[in-house]
C-alpha cells in the first residue's frame, strides 16, 4: 500500500452549535479504512483532551464533514458526516449531524463545487449517512458567501448570516418507517415511549413518567446514575424493536425526555447522546422531536394540528430551536412532509493539516538487515502509557537509566497517557518495527482493556514481546485518620454509609476501578467512584479526603504507607508480605477473586526482527538481574521477574483469558460516548 499523504487541505468551521474540519472527498485517502485513520489523526481522537489534533475535548467538537459533487441525479452535493471518538480511536458514519450540515453549502460554494447566485443560493444536499435530502439556502450577496448577518441561534455567541435548512425526506430514512415498530406508543420496561425515525432514530419518553419535571439541567441528569442505567436498558430494547439490532456499541437510537412547553407551540426536550444529556440540542434530534410533537398519538403529541405550515419550538437547556413544520393530512393520516429551521456557520481557518505518522499503522518499510546486525545505532524511546510521576513512569525511568549503558545508547521516556493506556499502545503498534520505539506495557494495555472494549490494536498480533519486568500486588488502603483499623471495619462502614463512602480510581477500566467494583458487589454495598487521570492523583485525592478508600498497586501506595498517611487493610498476594506481616491477604478474607496482581512488561511493535528482540531481551534480563535494580524496585513494592519473549507471550494470553472471564462474571462494561 502506498503511504498516504500526511499533509491535507482542510477548512475548520463552526457549523450550527458544532465545530470540526471540512474536507473535499478527494482531499482524503480513497480507502475507507485509511481515510478513517486520517480523520482520527486530524481530530486527535486517542487523547481525551485531543491535544494532538483539531478536537476540543468534546464530541461536539469531534465531528467531520466530507463533501463532494453528488452522485444523485436530483442533488447538487453529497455530504458524509463522521463522528470521531473522544479518548478512543473510532469513526462512526452511521448517524447524521444537522449542525455540521449547515456548513456544507457555504464550504462547497467557496471550494468551487457550486456557482453562487446573486442574493441567495439554494443547494440540494444528499446525506450519504441516511439517504435523505436537504435543501440549504445560503446568503450570497454579489455572488459571494457571507458569514456576517443578524441571525442568532441559541448556544452561539453573536450573530451571523442565516442558513435555512429544509429537510425534505428525513422521515424513516434510517429504518425505512417513521414509526419503525409499527406503533406510535408502546411500553418498554414499564415506561411508555415513542420510537420514531425522523432525521435521527429516537426513543422519546415523558419526563413525568420518569419522576422528572423535564427542565432539569444536563449535569443534574448526568449525575442520576439510576436514571441513566434505566434509559440505557430501554434504549437497547428500543434498538431491537426498531430493527437496528444490538445497539450497545452504537449511538442510535437517541433517548429524549420531553415535557410541555410554555406555549402550545413549544415542547421542552432533554436530548441524550446517548449516555449524557446534550448541553443544548442536536438539529436532527429537533426534527424528530418536532415531528412527534406535531403528529397525534405519540408521547410527545401536542394539540391537534390542521394541514399546513406550523411554527414550532423545541426548548433545550441553552434556548430553543425554531422550526417550520409542514403537515399534510389529518388525524391518524397526518404526516410531516417538510421541516425547516435556521442555522448559522462561520469559517474559522483554511490551510494545510499535518497528520502524525503514527495514524497510519502497518505502512513502514522492513528494517534493513545491516541495521539489524548493528542495532542499536541511535537513541531508543520507551513509551509509557501513564502520566509522569506515576508508578509506571518511575519504573520505566529506573530501567532506562540502566538499559541505556547496557545497550550503548541513550534511552528516553515519553509519557503518552490517555484511554487507560490505549493511546500509547496504538502509538507503538503503529511505530516502525525497528526496535527504536518500545512500550512499557502493563495489565491494562495487554489484559483489561482488550477484555472490556473493542480496540484499534491487538495485544498479541500488534506487538513483539520482549520480556516481563515484574509485578506488584494490589493493596486495599484507607486514610489513616479515618479510624478504620481492619478490612471488617471498612465492610461495616460501607454498609452503614448507604453509598456515601467514595472510592478513588486511576480511571475507568483500571485495576483500582475494577477491584473496587468487584469488592462492592461481593459485599452487596454501594459507593461512588471518583476517577482520576492516574494512580498518583487518585492517591493524592485519597489523602486529601476526597475519597475514603482505594485499591492501588503496592508500588503506587508505598510512599503513603511509609509516611503513615495511608493504612493497608488487605493485600492481593498469595501470602502476607514480609514487610507488612500484619496485613491479611484477600484470600484470607474470603475474597480470592480480588487477588489482583499488577504486572509490567516491555514490548516492541510486531514484525520487529527477532535478532533485535533477542538483543533487547538479553539486556533487559541483565538489568533486572542486577542486585541494585532488583533492590531499588523491591523498595518500591515491585518484585522483578525475568523471562523470555515466549514467556511474556504466554503470560499475555493467560491474562486476556482471565480478564474476559472477570469482566463477564461481574458484568462490567466500558461505555463509549458520542454526541451528535
Amino acid at each position: 500500500m502506498a503511504r498516504p499523504r500526511r499533509t491535507l487541505p482542510c477548512v475548520l468551521m463552526r457549523a450550527g452549535t458544532s465545530r470540526g474540519p471540512f474536507f473535499l472527498k478527494e482531499w482524503l485517502p480513497e480507502d475507507p479504512e485509511v481515510r478513517d485513520q486520517a480523520l482520527i489523526g486530524a481530530i486527535g481522537a486517542s487523547d481525551p483532551l485531543q491535544l494532538d489534533g483539531l478536537g476540543g475535548n468534546s464530541s461536539l467538537n469531534s465531528k467531520v464533514a466530507i463533501v463532494s459533487r453528488s452522485s444523485q441525479p436530483d442533488c447538487d452535493l453529497d455530504y458524509l458526516f463522521a463522528q470521531v471518538g473522544v479518548g478512543h480511536q473510532s469513526v462512526d458514519t452511521r448517524p447524521n449531524c444537522g449542525n455540521m450540515l449547515s456548513g456544507v453549502a457555504p464550504f462547497a460554494i467557496e471550494q468551487g463545487l457550486i456557482d453562487a447566485q446573486e442574493g441567495t443560493t439554494t443547494v440540494r444536499i444528499y446525506n450519504v449517512n441516511t439517504g435523505s435530502r436537504i435543501e440549504a439556502t445560503v446568503q450570497t450577496p454579489g455572488g459571494r458567501v457571507t458569514y456576517e448577518g443578524s441571525a442568532r441561534i441559541d448556544g452561539v455567541a453573536g450573530t451571523a448570516a442565516p442558513i435555512l435548512l429544509n429537510f425534505l425526506d428525513a422521515w424513516g430514512a434510517v429504518t425505512g418507517a417513521l414509526f419503525p415498530t409499527g406503533q406510535r406508543r408502546e411500553f418498554i420496561l414499564g415506561t411508555e415511549v415513542t420510537c420514531i425515525d425522523a432525521a435521527m432514530p429516537l426513543m422519546i419518553m415523558r419526563a413525568s413518567d420518569l419522576g422528572l419535571s423535564g427542565r432539569e439541567r444536563p449535569a443534574e441528569l448526568d449525575a442520576n446514575s439510576e436514571l441513566l442505567a434505566k434509559i440505557e436498558a430501554m434504549r437497547r430494547e428500543a434498538g431491537l424493536r426498531m430493527g437496528l439490532g444490538d445497539v450497545s456499541a452504537s449511538v442510535v437510537p437517541k433517548p429524549v425526555i420531553v415535557s410541555p412547553g410554555d406555549t402550545p407551540e413549544s415542547i421542552v426536550s432533554r436530548y441524550f447522546t446517548p449516555h449524557r444529556c446534550h448541553a443544548s440540542h442536536a438539529v436532527t434530534g429537533a426534527i424528530g422531536v418536532s415531528t412527534a410533537f406535531a403528529l397525534p398519538g405519540t408521547v410527545a403529541s401536542g394539540r391537534t394540528r390542521t394541514p399546513g405550515r406550523h411554527p414550532l419550538a423545541v426548548v433545550h437547556p441553552q434556548g430553543q430551536i425554531d422550526l417550520d413544520v409542514q403537515i399534510e393530512g389529518s388525524a391518524d393520516d397526518a404526516v410531516v412532509t417538510k421541516a425547516a429551521l435556521v442555522r448559522t456557520a462561520r469559517k474559522i481557518l483554511q490551510g494545510e493539516l499535518h497528520l502524525p505518522d503514527y495514524v497510519f499503522p502497518g505502512l513502514h518499510e522492513p528494517l534493513a538487515q545491516e541495521r539489524v546486525q548493528s542495532y542499536p545505532q541511535e537513541p531508543i524511546t520507551i513509551i509509557v502509557p501513564t502520566s509522569a510521576g506515576g508508578g509506571n513512569d518511575t519504573m520505566a525511568r529506573v530501567l532506562a537509566r540502566k538499559l541505556g549503558p547496557d545497550l550503548g545508547q541513550t534511552i528516553a521516556v515519553d509519557n503518552r497517557a490517555g484511554a487507560n493506556g490505549s493511546v500509547a499502545a496504538e502509538y507503538v503498534a503503529a511505530a516502525p518495527a525497528d526496535g527504536y520505539t518500545l512500550m512499557f506495557g502493563y495489565i491494562a494495555t495487554h489484559g483489561i482493556n482488550p477484555a472490556m472494549q473493542t480496540l484499534r490494536y491487538d495485544p498479541l498480533e500488534d506487538f513483539a514481546p520482549i520480556g516481563l519486568i515484574g509485578h506488584s500486588p494490589s493493596v486495599l488502603v484507607v486514610p489513616s485518620d479515618l479510624g478504620l483499623k481492619t478490612a471488617q471495619d471498612l465492610w461495616r462502614a460501607l454498609r452503614q454509609s448507604e453509598g456515601r463512602m467514595n472510592y478513588a480510581s486511576a480511571g475507568e477500566g483500571t485495576v483500582p476501578h475494577l477491584a473496587a467494583e468487584m469488592l462492592l458487589r461481593q459485599h452487596d454495598a454501594a459507593a461512588e467512584g471518583v476517577s482520576h487521570a492516574g494512580a498518583a492523583p487518585a492517591l493524592n485525592a485519597l489523602v486529601r479526603g476526597q475519597a475514603q478508600w482505594m485499591i492501588p498497586s503496592l508500588f503506587s501506595a508505598l510512599p503513603y504507607l511509609k509516611t503513615g498517611k495511608l493504612r493497608a487493610l488487605a493485600v492481593a498476594a498469595p501470602e502476607r508480605l514480609a514487610t507488612w506481616p500484619e496485613v491479611p491477604t484477600f484470600a484470607e478474607l474470603g475474597l480470592a477473586a480480588l487477588d489482583l496482581t499488577q504486572w509490567y512488561g516491555l514490548f516492541a511493535p510486531a514484525r520487529t526482527p527477532r535478532a533485535v528482540v533477542e538483543r533487547l531481551n538479553q539486556s533487559l534480563n541483565r538489568v533486572l538481574s542486577s542486585p541494585e535494580t532488583a533492590s531499588r524496585l523491591l523498595e518500591d513494592g515491585v518484585q522483578v521477574q525475568t523471562s523470555s519473549p515466549e514467556a511474556l507471550t504466554t503470560h499475555v494470553q493467560a491474562e486476556l483469558q482471565r480478564w474476559r472471564g472477570v469482566i463477564d462474571a461481574f458484568e462490567i462494561r466500558e461505555v463509549t460516548e458520542s454526541i451528535l
